[in-house]
């Protein structure tokens, strides 16, 4: 039984960037997809696509590589966890390596990068952060 879906979709992200892999494949979930749409918003990934596939659907997430090959993604990790629940208020929110990464924010109005949610003025719970 897995406990935590986050840390495993970003788990799988993490080993397939390190071995360079095109794609990696995880099994699908709304919040999931928002996480994926924001890393495709930000510039991380080139694109996500969900696939039927059994027993479970699948979202495929596209890597992005740079021109040499190096990696776009150097280092994702997982900050609000089952067991310690992370949350800020907009006004708490910092820059990621002074504005080089971004965290990945679950609100009220769905999954936003801290840009969007600094912007719209919003908090919530801070799932990860991308750099």
């Amino acid at each position: 039984m897995m406990t935590d879906p986050i840390a495993d979709m970003l788990t799988r992200i993490r080993n397939a960037v390190r071995m360079e892999q095109p794609f990696v494949d995880v099994p699908t979930s709304n919040l999931k997809r928002g996480v994926a749409e924001v890393l495709k918003r930000e510039g991380y990934i080139w694109d996500w696509e969900e696939l039927e596939a059994q027993p479970v659907r699948l979202l495929r997430v596209y890597l992005k590589y740079g021109p040499n090959g190096e990696r776009v993604i150097r280092h994702i990790r997982r900050i609000s966890k089952p067991g310690r629940r992370i949350y800020s208020p907009v006004s708490k929110l910092k820059p990621v390596l002074n504005g080089l990464g971004i965290s990945i924010l679950s609100t009220s109005r769905g999954i936003v990068s801290d840009r969007e949610a600094r912007q719209r003025r919003l908090g919530g719970e801070i799932l990860c952060e991308v750099w």
